[in-house]
């Protein structure tokens, strides 16, 4: 669980700006994972786009609650906190 998401924020910004990867060690890094990942039965060559629909309407749905609840936030000083 992320309780700090400035900490993290910084720490990736850090992160990026000591990691210099070329494009060419980005993609045998991607390459290398992907394949680990079929040898290891979590995806396959057929099932790789399986699901993604799925997956992309749950992050639509996630990402429009945010800003909903941003907007309640603004509009009433009363918001009971999840």
């Amino acid at each position: 669980m992320i309780r700090n998401r400035l900490k993290l924020d910084e720490f990736y910004r850090k992160l990026d700006a000591e990691e210099k990867l070329s494009y060419k060690e980005a993609v045998r890094i991607y390459d290398a994972l992907y394949k680990e990942a079929v040898a290891l039965g979590t995806i396959s060559h057929e099932n790789i786009w399986d699901g993604f629909e799925v997956d992309l309407r749950i992050a639509k749905t996630i990402n429009g609650l945010k800003h909903v609840r941003k907007a309640n936030k603004k509009d009433s000083p009363k918001v009971r906190r999840i």
